[in-house]
């Protein structure tokens, strides 16, 4: 699946801004790798990490009680399903979700094979959502590179990288300068140098698909 971030010709550039933390990306995330699938020959996709639990927000989840009430919201308009793992962490309440560690995992996987950021991604939350695992623990990307076909001992010692670091960091900053406020956002590049969000938390692969045509459309400079 393409996902890399480089520019090829004849494709069409999107970028999804995401949060591995965030519920609404993990429901999101089967239409998105459907859209993809789909749409594979025309787009090509860069995965940027969001920073949703950042600063004063990284706190344990005792200290978001909306949680249980917007994960069935999610699980309702989208099918998501969220694991018993997953359910335990929320019930106890002690977890602490920190976007930065959860980025600095997506960039350290992401440098294996840049074309499967978003497969990367989906995993990510996975390990979360349905297994409870942290994304602050070495060993959750040890699984999730084996689980990949990736070498899990470059991917857990690539988390203690600049490199990795840096990546993470550019990663949030990219988003902020997209103006992504809110997660998942999915972005469209027009060839004239304009950037439109198109798309939905509970959008299908087939509602993706005719909302790309139309900024195609709309945007996209010959």
């Amino acid at each position: 699946m393409q996902s890399t971030g480089s520019k090829t010709a004849g494709t069409t550039q999107l970028t999804y801004v995401f949060d591995a933390y965030c519920g609404w990306c993990f429901g999101f995330g089967p239409a998105l790798t459907e859209f993809v699938r789909q749409n594979a020959d025309s787009i090509n996709l860069s995965v940027v990490s969001g920073g949703l639990f950042t600063g004063e927000r990284v706190a344990p989840m005792s200290s978001a009680p909306y949680l249980k009430s917007a994960n069935a919201t999610i699980a309702a308009q989208t099918g998501a399903v969220f694991g018993d793992g997953y359910s335990q962490l929320v019930s106890d309440g002690r977890f602490v979700m920190d976007s930065t560690d959860a980025a600095i995992g997506l960039a350290a996987l992401r440098t294996q094979d840049p074309t499967r950021a978003l497969d990367i991604a989906g995993a990510m939350q996975t390990a979360f959502y349905r297994d409870g695992r942290s994304l602050s623990d070495p060993e959750t990307y040890r699984a999730i590179a084996k689980s990949l076909g990736l070498d899990p001992s470059a991917a857990v010692s690539s988390l203690f990288t600049t490199d990795s670091k840096d990546a993470a960091r550019a990663d949030f900053v990219r988003a902020r300068r997209l103006g992504a406020t809110s997660f998942p956002t999915l972005l469209f590049h027009g060839s004239d140098g304009s950037v439109v969000k198109f798309g939905s938390p509970t959008s299908t692969a087939a509602d993706l698909t005719r909302d790309l045509n139309t900024c195609v459309r709309a945007y996209a400079v010959a």
